[in-house]
């Protein structure tokens, strides 16, 4: 992994790497030219980076990657260092769980297998496990974006100083942020910088999930295992109305 350098114009988005991502992460994957894994900055324990949700028959379910993470907050341990704790046997509880709440659905098939032998591989970094899923699973909805991580560059500055040191190494004059980030994000410093800065809507259309109610807020693969090839459609359906509003 590496960023292609000497390039201007292109598209940025920078998020901490998370387990299984939703809908609305490979909606931002979808829009970047160059998206940057932030590897480097303090793992948050009670966050996404080792868990995300999906839907099964008893309702809302939680799938946890165990990890070494004792004392990483207060020790302000970077993401890319959290190793996973194999003394459990979670890979085979994420793949059994998966099955029994997805078995049925239309693309479980097909993508089942490849999140399983991912899972398989036991990865020793959390961050490399949750990279490599994320990235196979982008490839799987027809992404062409370039992946990186903050971690190989040595940057300067704290927080939106060292977002922009970030952006201007990989040559990006565009940053495309989620809706919170308007709560912290100085815009004034972007466009000191010469970058436009733009927050995605994030929007999706409804569809068949297996166990009703309907819920929106789980994993990509509820998405994928229903949908399959038209999973990006969905993801893509309504930008063109978000447009109008901005």
């Amino acid at each position: 992994m590496g960023v292609t350098r000497g390039r201007a114009g292109r598209t940025a988005v920078v998020l901490q790497p998370s387990y299984l991502p939703w809908r609305g992460y490979f909606d931002l994957v979808d829009r970047a030219d160059v998206f940057v894994f932030y590897d480097d900055v303090q793992y948050d324990k009670h966050g996404w980076r080792n868990r995300n949700r999906i839907k099964t028959a008893n309702g809302v379910s939680w799938l946890t990657v165990p990890v070494h993470a004792h004392g990483a907050v207060e020790s302000g341990t970077p993401i890319a260092e959290v190793a996973i704790d194999h003394r459990r046997d979670w890979v085979r509880a994420h793949a059994e769980t998966l099955r029994h709440a997805y078995g049925r659905q239309p693309f479980y098939a097909f993508y089942g297998p490849l999140i399983a032998s991912i899972l398989e591989r036991r990865h020793e970094r959390l961050a490399d496990l949750t990279i490599e899923l994320t990235i196979a699973l982008a490839r799987q909805l027809g992404s062409t974006t370039e992946f990186v991580r903050s971690s190989e560059f040595p940057l300067n500055g704290r927080k939106t100083d060292r977002l922009l040191d970030l952006l201007e190494r990989i040559g990006a004059d565009h940053y495309v942020s989620g809706p919170s980030a308007r709560a912290y994000i100085a815009p004034e410093q972007f466009d000191a910088a010469g970058i436009t800065l733009e927050y995605a809507a994030y929007d999706y259309p409804p569809y068949a999930q297996p166990h009703p109610p309907y819920e929106p807020a789980v994993s990509i693969v509820d998405t994928l295992f229903a949908l399959g090839p038209e999973a990006i459609h969905n993801i893509r359906a309504r930008r063109s109305v978000e447009a109008l509003i901005a």
